[in-house]
């Protein structure tokens, strides 16, 4: 009888997922393409705009993605822009990342792309403009301080890959 680890090999040589799911349950607003998870392909998944969108050089706008969710308890979504998006249009996410935690799930509570545009741009409903994952919410953490670490330097900010 195969042991845990083993299951674990031979699921990832089969292509199959081995970690447990989630459920992510999710009210459309808008007529997009549905949510699509790829096992194997990436763990993040595609959001798209749910709305067209004209934006001019130096304009902020909230674009709705035309979903509100309920993200599972222990669990907060984490939104970023997808790697195209800023070749593509010009825009950026105006506050770096988004997070979005399990309280937001009424209804109304759609979930929504900042954008700051550099160009003037065109966005046209389901355009494919950033990108979430689902991530279990920090353990508690302790502090403690100390004179020193005891470890090597590594070379400081900014210095992978210096050579």
């Amino acid at each position: 009888m195969a042991d845990y680890k083993d299951e674990q090999i031979l699921a990832a040589e089969a292509g199959a997922d081995s970690r447990p799911s989630c459920l992510l349950r999710i009210r459309y607003h808008a007529d997009i393409d549905r949510l699509c998870y790829i096992g194997g392909k990436s763990d993040w998944i595609d959001l798209r705009a749910a709305e067209d969108v004209t934006m001019k050089a130096g304009e902020f706008r909230l674009i709705s993605l035309g979903i509100s969710v309920q993200i599972p308890s222990g669990y907060e979504m984490i939104i970023a822009p997808r790697s195209s998006t800023f070749r593509r249009y010009g825009i950026l996410q105006a506050n770096s990342i988004g997070i979005v935690d399990e309280s937001y799930c009424g209804d109304g509570d759609i979930v929504c792309f900042p954008a700051y545009a550099t160009r003037d741009c065109e966005i046209r409903r389901n355009d494919r403009i950033c990108q979430f994952r689902l991530l279990a919410h920090q353990p508690p953490v302790r502090f403690e301080e100390a004179e020193t670490l005891g470890n090597a330097d590594r070379g400081g900010f900014g210095s992978t890959g210096a050579g």
